[in-house]
């Protein structure tokens, strides 16, 4: 009786473990002829929300070599056309497509001048992520969300690297006492993801034709309060700022076969199922 449980429970983890594969690999890579282009752009709407910036309190020769004694938490980047920079958007409801082809420039965090750099990060489902420092100072990358790895980095120019082996969002954060350090990771299952740039503008190719909700992800801007943290250096409690939860505005788009359709976010500091009316 017990040697038949002991294979029944067996067998049950067997096809937990095959419906877990299965939901892991729901994209399929395929040769994507007559494909279809998506480009936009994110814009601001409305006043510019103030955000304060943090107070640079440490390691000041090289986290503030302009002595500006203040760091912008980087949270909303807004150009001078209105354009919103690093918000992520995304095909939802993709099946197949085109193989994994996310930018280099965007699986490499560096720590320079005590900022990550980029600030939003996008690394393929059981890709790898490579980490390096470029500061002559201790710098920590503490993961958190569908990543938990801790990483120290005493040395100027070491570099790591780690595979991310869970879909979703990762915070970054430092607990060597530079507080305002901070940036956003998404662990992507297919390769119609993409951040815009400085103008809010974006681009995604090779979209097989049909119809998808697109989504357009920012991390949020607002700062909620202040949470406590070990400065792994000096053992002291510091304060962290913790911010505001991710924002999502959704579209549907129609991809036509060998044509470009333009979509156009318009975003603002109010929740999204306010601005979903307008």
């Amino acid at each position: 009786m017990i040697k038949t449980s002991l294979l029944a429970a067996f067998g049950i983890i067997l096809v937990l473990c095959a419906l877990d594969s299965a939901a892991q690999s729901s994209y399929e890579t395929i040769t994507v002829s007559n494909g279809g282009t998506i480009t936009g752009t994110v814009k601001w709407s409305g006043p510019v929300p103030k955000l304060a910036p943090v107070a640079i309190n440490k390691c000041v020769e090289v986290c503030d070599p302009q002595a500006q004694k203040k760091r912008d938490l980087e949270r909303l980047v807004i150009s001078g056309n209105g354009g919103v920079a690093n918000t992520v958007v995304f095909l939802k409801d993709i099946r197949k497509g085109k193989e994994m082809d996310l930018p280099e420039t965007r699986q490499f965090l560096n720590q320079r001048t005590c900022r990550y750099e980029p600030h939003v990060l996008l690394v393929p489902d059981k890709g790898t992520l490579h980490l390096k420092s470029s500061d002559p100072v201790l710098h920590t990358v503490h993961m958190s969300g569908a990543s938990d790895y801790n990483l120290p980095f005493p040395f100027a120019n070491q570099t790591v690297s780690r595979t991310m082996n869970r879909e979703g969002i990762v915070d970054l954060r430092c607990n060597a006492g530079h507080v305002w350090m901070n940036a956003e990771m998404m662990v992507v299952p297919h390769p119609y993801f993409v951040v815009t740039d400085e103008d809010g503008s974006f681009k995604l190719t090779d979209v097989p034709a049909g119809e998808y909700e697109i989504e357009a992800w920012h991390e949020g801007w607002k700062v909620t309060g202040q949470g406590a943290v070990y400065d792994v250096m000096t053992q002291m409690r510091v304060q962290r700022p913790v911010f505001s939860d991710p924002m999502e505005w959704t579209k549907k788009v129609s991809v036509p076969a060998n044509g470009v359709v333009d979509v156009k976010f318009t975003i603002s500091d109010r929740r999204p199922e306010m601005a979903a009316s307008r």
